[in-house]
């Protein structure tokens, strides 16, 4: 295991409560449940994962811009057209890529 794919291990086990180990230890017994999970449906599944992360993170920066719109509409200032625009397409791409993630998630049951 790269750095990388360390990296994403251990968010997805901070995002559900548990050790690196604890994280190992689940989808090893998930995967002896299911003999018949192929490695191309293994492959699947972590690629999908990895996109709800990248997701995820694409979200986080969307929030951001949201928050520095918000401050400037507290302070009296009006955001530009361009500006809402940019914010609300971003917003868009983000719950389609969740939404496309999901949906392969549950295609591949």
């Amino acid at each position: 295991m790269n750095d990388a794919e360390y990296a994403l291990v251990a968010s997805a086990a901070r995002t559900v409560g548990v050790t690196v180990a604890g994280f190992f230890a689940k989808a090893a017994l998930n995967a002896a449940h299911d003999p018949h999970t192929s490695a191309a449906v293994i492959a699947g599944r972590r690629e999908t994962v990895t996109e709800l992360f990248a997701a995820r993170r694409h979200l986080g920066q969307i929030g951001n811009n949201l928050n520095q719109l918000t401050r400037a509409v507290n302070s009296g200032g009006r955001p530009t057209d361009i500006q809402l625009e940019a914010v609300l397409d971003s917003v868009g791409r983000a719950s389609a890529r969740v939404q496309d993630a999901t949906d392969q998630l549950l295609e591949d049951g």
